[in-house]
């Protein structure tokens, strides 16, 4: 790995400017996306519904880690560094990821295989909780991520881009927050600037760790884009049970109120009360059992010394980041019409960027 690292600095040394002022400005930016488009596609091959990238190069790609994870390191114009994180492949075990869908705390130590241990702090609320799948996947890229970006450091680089489409959306997200918390911690430079663009992104974790992901990125540094007739960034299937409510609240509390009424009122409020909050208990807790203890076992197998951690009580998945809506409208769907046969039809890269090229110049 060190030579390729030491290839990577005397690449940057030639074609970078050593420039302080940040070349990636904050808000969304319709060319930036389209060209970050172009990049996620050069990561699989006889990818052909979208043309190769314009303005980026490839600079390094990481051996495949993990549930079959990998990622590559593009420069831009020679001056931003793009971190491009590839999505969901062919293999059997980089869909376990994505169905390894258990919720874990957002604080806390992975023991990812035989050798290592990964802690992680990606919120600060206690309450905060991510899919463990994609966890794993972060884990297993972030030290090669972390040291790629030392060394463009060393050389001048100070502006970074952290993206990826579906799968690899979502472990944007969750390496965005934890480069972050490095950053806090001083593991980074204070001076290093990053950006996120999550395309066709599924849900990465609790309402508590995106209200902290929202807050820390809400200077227009991280977008979502979505792509309305897209399935992907539905799931996972969230479950909120009374449990995952804020603290204060007239739910979780009913039984206080029930109380004080009168018989026969308490008895049917009680009776309501348990029709509508015991089947979103029990279906929380078979989450827990099918895509948490039993898809483990298949994580296990694959990689040696992995130790499941306690998965939190709670699968309450939303949405995260600030979201670009691609509105697919009569037009589109002449071009890309569903097909039940196709479940990704609306998925690939092909229908995102053209929706995207139809985005009003004014939201870049």
């Amino acid at each position: 790995m060190m030579w390729m690292r030491t290839g990577l600095l005397l690449f940057i040394l030639l074609f970078t400017a050593y420039e302080v002022d940040a070349q990636v400005k904050t808000g969304f930016n319709k060319g930036e996306y389209i060209e970050l488009l172009k990049v996620f596609g050069g990561a699989y091959k006889g990818i052909k519904s979208v043309p190769p990238p314009v303005h980026s190069k490839l600079v390094y790609r990481s051996p495949v880690v993990g549930m079959d994870n990998r990622w590559d390191l593009w420069m831009r114009d020679d001056k931003v560094a793009i971190i491009s994180i590839r999505g969901t492949t062919a293999q059997n075990i980089s869909w376990i990821e994505n169905l390894y869908a258990a919720m874990v705390p957002a604080i806390g130590t992975l023991h990812l295989n035989d050798s290592t241990i990964f802690n992680y702090h990606l919120a600060n609320n206690p309450r905060a909780g991510v899919h463990i799948g994609w966890l794993i996947g972060m884990a297993s890229i972030s030290a090669d991520v972390v040291a790629h970006i030392d060394s463009c450091y060393r050389v001048g680089v100070r502006d970074f881009i952290i993206a990826g489409h579906s799968q690899g959306g979502a472990i944007s997200f969750l390496m965005r927050s934890y480069l972050e918390y490095l950053k806090q911690q001083k593991h980074l430079p204070a001076d290093i600037h990053f950006k996120t663009y999550c395309s066709g992104a599924p849900k990465p974790g609790n309402v508590y760790y995106a209200y902290e992901y929202e807050a820390m990125t809400q200077d227009g540094s991280s977008f979502t884009v979505l792509n309305s007739v897209d399935w992907v960034p539905e799931v996972p299937v969230s479950v909120q049970t009374i449990n995952d409510f804020t603290t204060v609240n007239p739910v979780t509390d009913a039984g206080h109120v029930m109380r004080k009424q009168k018989f026969p009122v308490n008895f049917a409020l009680r009776y309501i009360y348990g029709q509508l909050s015991k089947p979103s208990l029990k279906a929380q807790k078979r989450n827990n059992k099918y895509l948490g203890r039993i898809i483990s076992k298949q994580v296990t197998k694959h990689l040696s010394g992995y130790q499941p951690p306690q998965y939190m009580n709670s699968s309450a998945y939303v949405r995260a980041g600030n979201c670009i809506i691609l509105l697919a409208d009569e037009d589109y769907h002449k071009h890309f019409p569903d097909d039940k046969n196709n479940v990704f039809c609306h998925h690939t890269f092909g229908p995102y960027l053209y929706l995207a090229e139809k985005l009003n110049d004014s939201v870049d």
